[in-house]
């Protein structure tokens, strides 16, 4: 082989694994905005993520547990995908917000402890804007904190209004905007396409 041949099949080699080096990142995705599909895109990932063998961590911050959510049934079919629901129900029909911002709280000390100690790989954190829009968590110490979160993690937030920062740090971020929706005619949401 020539050094000329050589060289071009060092290059080629590094070139390879440069390539590879920028599929194997892990990110932060955020989606956000007043249209309907956040979660649902979140999900979406998700089971791209069991596909491939991914640790999985769902967190709903606001849906309770009284809520049969399809997408929860279909992760515990599919198995590899743990599922916490860390919220009371929507602001505007729960009896006390302030239980609502310590179950937040909660649930964000509870991330906190398995990014660390890097139980997944890929985390859902949906509806997670609203602890922050609220202040019932800290968007500076949410935003550091996922940024520098060791090891291989893939962590997906969903909500309206995500805050400028989390969306200033993450990789990734849709805003989903409404253009048309049932519930404006006065129905209401539908087993198979809301939950």
């Amino acid at each position: 082989m020539s050094e000329l041949q050589e060289d071009r099949g060092r290059e080629a080699r590094e070139e390879r694994l440069n390539r590879r080096s920028r599929r194997e990142r892990a990110m932060l995705v955020v989606n956000t905005g007043h249209g309907k599909g956040k979660s649902t895109a979140a999900f979406g990932v998700m089971l791209r993520g069991w596909a491939r063998g991914y640790r999985i961590g769902v967190y709903q911050f606001v849906k309770s547990g009284k809520w049969k959510v399809g997408e929860h049934r279909a992760a515990l079919e599919l198995g590899n995908i743990d599922w916490f629901k860390q919220g009371d129900g929507w602001t505007w029909i729960v009896e006390d917000l302030e239980e609502s911002a310590d179950l937040a709280r909660e649930g964000w000390e509870e991330v906190k402890r398995r990014i660390s100690d890097e139980t997944y790989d890929m985390l859902i954190l949906d509806e997670f804007t609203y602890p922050m829009k609220f202040g019932w968590v800290d968007t500076e110490e949410v935003v550091e904190f996922l940024t520098n979160r060791p090891g291989f993690q893939h962590v997906v937030v969903t909500g309206r209004d995500a805050p400028e920062g989390l969306i200033r740090a993450a990789d990734l971020v849709s805003e989903i905007g409404k253009v048309k929706h049932p519930m404006d005619e006065g129905y209401k949401g539908q087993k198979g396409i809301e939950w």
